[in-house]
């Protein structure tokens, strides 16, 4: 038998995906901006059916073929979202959330 334990603090779409055992990563949809240089920068994204804008990009670092951004989201919380430039993908790197 295999036991789950899930943070409570963490958005129900976020427990689910990692009581399904998926705590690795977790496929978003992302709306982007492309800048004049043609880098993609967050919009909005979406957990199942919410859709969460994002009100600011705090931080930013990148390697070869992935790129990071810390992003202040409109539901109070900071995430850091991982695009992978290879696949296209993008997943949920880490979440805190914010104050109450």
């Amino acid at each position: 038998m295999r036991v789950v334990t899930v943070a409570s603090n963490l958005p129900v779409q976020l427990r689910r995906c990692r009581a399904a055992g998926y705590a690795s990563r977790m496929a978003l949809r992302v709306e982007c901006y492309a800048g004049y240089r043609g880098e993609q920068e967050p919009l909005a994204f979406w957990l199942g059916k919410e859709r969460i804008g994002v009100r600011g990009v705090v931080d930013r670092w990148f390697a070869p073929s992935r790129r990071w951004f810390r992003v202040d989201a409109e539901d109070g919380n900071m995430y850091v979202l991982r695009h992978d430039e290879t696949s296209g993908e993008w997943d949920i790197a880490a979440y805190r959330r914010g104050p109450p």
